[in-house]
């Protein structure tokens, strides 16, 4: 027996130490919590401000701080420090954010009203959601407290305890109108004005808290008991109780209330929410039916109409919704009205494939619409990001387009995305090469260079309204900016980007959503002009359709644009880029044009006043064999030059060049030798007393011969 109670007494024993070990290292845990951020509150009556300081040992910005209460109180009202912003959710929770993060150091405060004097406040510490400090604060009194004059507390509250607003008359009815009168609000402050759940008014208050405004019972309001209510931006409410009494004209009788339908704009787009409303018989049932250009039925569609006579139907526009006109017939049984309305669309740039899916050696082909008489620029991306076709089109008086791009057999299979821009418009378009596309992440900005202040588009596409993450790193590789966006029924969304307080560098932005990514690159407040400009490729010959590295160096965060020039010294294409902190740029989406010339190229970089030229050889493709250019006719010291250059020849062997006039006469000949590369430049002086004319040029090795022409004047 004893063995048995000294057992027990043991177990209890042990029960009790693991329960203080429990307890003394929860303490630990929540105290070191609490010293990196530390909460002290004082209070008069129902008001009470609560101070949150981040220590000067933490590593931790605090950009978040939830606050809630126990059961036995409730939030009326708050006020926050300039910079921060204040919500109070369903569940009682208030949850202060800023765009400013507090760091170590630094001290917010928050002023609260509560329903009884004296809560324990609960309080959460957050930096990117996740818990940097957590704790509870019991209000201290102070018998000196005058909360409406803290200097630290911005009032950007809308409503304050001293608020009252009421209506003229004080009786409305259903459908008449009122005017709204309020006093003792917050000073400039936006204030929004229901019926029940029904959004009235929004409007603003003046310089003295005051405001007049004119509104209107809806028609479709039932009687009884209804809440009047006015809402600030931060979740406060003034409200006033009334009893709606039915209008005279609701008590006519109800055969007198025609079929009525209105809210269909002549116009919708894509993605669009699209809301009509009418009346009918009361109680009754109205029947729309939608009909095509071809007067095929799409849709048929059934909606209730309430007792008062009124009915409404919201719908939004499907994503790929065919364009073209539509007609509704409208009936409630007895009487039948028809509305109409046209699909179009909403953009400037409509581009479409013939086809969404290709097969490796197929021509890829376009066709569309842009802005007429202006220039679109087309760049198609393989699955792996890399620009492999780009041209200007300049698109004609009609506005239609069409164009293509070629493939061939060892061509990567994947998704191709074609980004169209013209006027900061962009369209991006996906088809697959070998499979179908698949949707892709995928954000464009609409320019490289922007001011400080401006406001920088972001044109994005991924799954349809599907939720992302959009982040911008600054040029310290920190985050500046973070915010979910919700794409559209379409998949597309532009985001505007505030670039206020931005300073000068290259930015990048990126979207996330599960493990896909995708980027881009943008720059604030760069500048053209820099000091000397070097350039250069990673080889001397490309053949048609190759890609060129151009790499080069200059001044740091500059402006510089990049021109490739064709033999006839025409602009083939120019794209702008920037230099980064250690003066390095490098560019990788030009590319030699498939149907071209050969011979000498050039490219060219400049930024402001400064620029630098390097030469390329544009040659043909090995199986084309020995070919033979003019690279250039100038005056020299010696007289009037032709240079004549070649490439192709078999390698460190003669190439004889024989000069042909008008008539098929030799009128000269030279003698070249081939490089370890087979290529070959050679000067021939023309003869001063040479008539003006068409010549011949005609090269051979041991094996090839290639002939070309040019004009002497």
């Amino acid at each position: 027996m004893n063995y048995m109670y000294l057992s027990s007494r043991g177990a209890v024993l042990s029960l009790l130490i693991v329960a203080s070990i429990f307890v003394v290292f929860a303490s630990a845990e929540i105290e070191a919590q609490e010293k990196l951020v530390s909460a002290r509150s004082i209070g008069f009556e129902e008001t009470t401000i609560i101070e949150f300081e981040n220590s000067k040992s933490s590593t931790s910005d605090i950009d978040t701080i939830r606050m809630w209460l126990g059961s036995d109180f409730t939030f009326k009202s708050f006020k926050t420090e300039k910079g921060w912003t204040g919500k109070k959710t369903p569940q009682g929770v208030i949850v202060f954010s800023t765009s400013s993060p507090l760091k170590a150091g630094d001290v917010v405060k928050f002023g609260i009203k509560t329903d009884k004097p004296k809560p324990g406040i609960n309080w959460k510490a957050l930096e990117k959601d996740e818990q940097i400090g957590t704790g509870k604060t019991l209000v201290g009194d102070s018998t000196s407290f005058e909360p409406v004059e803290d200097d630290s507390l911005k009032e950007n509250s809308g409503i304050l305890k001293d608020s009252i607003f009421r209506l003229i008359p004080e009786k409305p009815n259903v459908g008449s109108s009122m005017r709204v009168t309020g006093n003792n609000f917050g000073t400039d402050q936006v204030l929004t004005f229901y019926i029940g759940d029904n959004l009235l008014e929004s409007f603003r208050t003046d310089d003295k808290g005051y405001f007049v405004i004119s509104s209107k019972v809806p028609e479709n309001q039932n009687v009884g008991r209804v809440d009047f209510v006015l809402k600030d931006q931060q979740g406060n409410e003034k409200s006033i109780s009334i009893r709606i009494d039915e209008s005279q004209d609701r008590m006519a009788s109800t055969k007198e209330i025609p079929l009525t339908i209105g809210g269909i704009p002549l116009v919708v787009h894509r993605g669009e929410n699209v809301t009509v409303s009418g009346t009918a018989l009361p109680g009754g049932t109205v029947t729309a039916t939608v009909l095509n250009e071809e007067g095929e039925v799409e849709n048929t569609i059934a909606i209730p109409v309430d007792l008062q006579g009124n009915w409404k139907y919201s719908t939004l526009v499907p994503a790929d919704a065919p364009y073209g006109k539509r007609t509704a017939e409208i009936t409630d049984g007895q009487e039948t009205i028809s509305r109409s309305w046209s699909i179009e669309s909403s953009k400037t740039i409509e581009i479409t494939p013939i086809k969404i899916k290709f097969e490796p050696g197929e021509t890829v082909t376009y066709n569309g619409t842009a802005s007429p008489n202006k220039e679109l620029e087309i760049v198609v991306e393989d699955p792996q990001g890399n620009e492999v076709h780009s041209e200007i089109i300049n698109v004609g008086s009609s506005g239609e387009i069409s164009f293509q791009f070629p493939t061939d057999f060892s061509s990567p299979q994947g998704t191709y995305s074609l980004i169209a821009t013209q006027d900061g418009s962009t369209e991006i378009v996906l088809i697959g090469l070998g499979e179908l596309p698949q949707v892709q992440l995928i954000v464009k900005m609409d320019k490289l260079n922007y001011a400080a202040g401006e406001i920088a588009k972001a044109e994005i596409q991924g799954p349809t309204s599907s939720t992302i993450t959009l982040l911008v790193i600054d040029p310290s590789d920190k985050p500046k900016f973070s915010e979910a966006v919700i794409l559209g029924p379409d998949g597309q969304k532009t985001f505007d980007l505030d670039l206020t307080g931005y300073p000068s560098g290259v930015y990048t932005i990126v979207l996330t959503r599960g493990n896909a990514q995708a980027d881009d690159v943008f720059s604030v407040g760069l500048q053209i002009g820099s000091g000397p400009i070097k350039i250069l490729t990673t080889k001397q010959n490309y053949q048609s359709g190759e890609s060129i590295l151009i790499l080069g160096n200059t001044s740091p965060n500059v402006l510089l644009t990049l021109e490739l020039i064709n033999t006839d010294g025409e602009i083939v294409k120019t794209k702008e880029t920037f230099t980064n902190k250690d003066g390095l740029f490098s560019e990788n989406s030009f590319r030699v044009p498939t149907d071209t010339e050969f011979g000498t190229w050039s490219i060219k970089a400049r930024s402001g006043a400064n620029f630098a030229t390097i030469e390329i050889d544009v040659v043909g493709n090995v199986e084309e064999g020995l070919v033979v250019t003019v690279q250039s006719i100038e005056q020299t010291t010696q007289g009037k030059t032709v240079n004549i250059k070649g490439f192709g020849a078999r390698v460190n062997q003669p190439v004889v060049i024989q000069i042909f006039d008008q008539d098929g006469t030799e009128i000269a000949e030279i003698t070249a030798r081939s490089t370890a590369a087979g290529n070959f430049v050679i000067p021939w002086i023309i003869p001063k007393d040479i008539a003006p004319g068409n010549y011949t040029i005609n090269a051979s090795d041991p094996v090839d011969e290639a002939e070309t022409s040019f004009v002497i004047e």
